[in-house]
């Protein structure tokens, strides 16, 4: 096993990095870097798409956190340019780019400023059951009243009824990473086609 994880290891000799028609042309099957799988044997994966904060764990020795030391790992076997991330929890579909190799720090701080730096539009919003909207509209006061020092004290105040509603505050709860996993069937009825290249991320609350 610890010679399967070592051939993750960073660095440039790894052969070329495919590009998308180079996956199309070469019918290229694409291996997850284990962490995104979550089958690495001493580090699981903890990434919070609402703080971006990023470390893990040994399974083995929950005790103490550990740090994210491989994020400069490729995050697949060939080392692709671009990864098209979708998830059943949300109706966007985000693209990482590295034109050097997709690594496992380009997918967790490209998911999320995707998820943070961008807000639902009203056509979005106006989509989702109304039970859900009232659920999304509280996260999104929840987590402004939060991230501006404030509680739950301010969750029903009147000045959060106008909060613009970020891509995160649509997850509701699921904002912790679990794994990638690769999902035909699904890509097909998503973006109406399938490629090597294309994972459905798995939340967690």
């Amino acid at each position: 096993m610890a010679d399967a994880i070592g051939k993750w290891s960073p660095g440039m000799s790894y052969g070329p990095v495919l590009t998308q028609t180079d996956l199309y042309l070469l019918k290229s099957e694409l291996t997850l870097h284990p962490v995104l799988t979550d089958t690495h044997p001493s580090f699981h994966l903890v990434f919070n798409l609402s703080t971006g904060q990023t470390g893990g764990f040994n399974p083995d020795a929950q005790d103490r956190d550990l740090p994210f030391t491989c994020k400069d790992e490729p995050a697949t076997l060939p080392r692709v340019q671009d990864l098209i991330l979708i998830t059943e929890h949300s109706p966007w579909c985000t693209i990482i780019k590295n034109e050097r190799g997709v690594t496992l720090g380009d997918i967790c701080a490209t998911v999320w400023k995707e998820y943070t730096d961008n807000y639902v539009t009203d056509t979005e919003f106006a989509a989702l059951p109304p039970r859900l909207q009232e659920h999304v509209r509280r996260t999104a006061a929840h987590n402004q009243a939060t991230a501006q020092g404030g509680g739950w004290n301010l969750y029903y105040s009147p000045a959060q009824t106008n909060t613009r509603m970020r891509r995160v505050d649509w997850l509701r709860e699921r904002v912790f990473f679990e794994r990638l996993e690769q999902n035909d069937g699904y890509s097909i009825s998503r973006l109406g086609f399938k490629a090597p290249n294309i994972f459905c991320i798995k939340l967690s609350s």
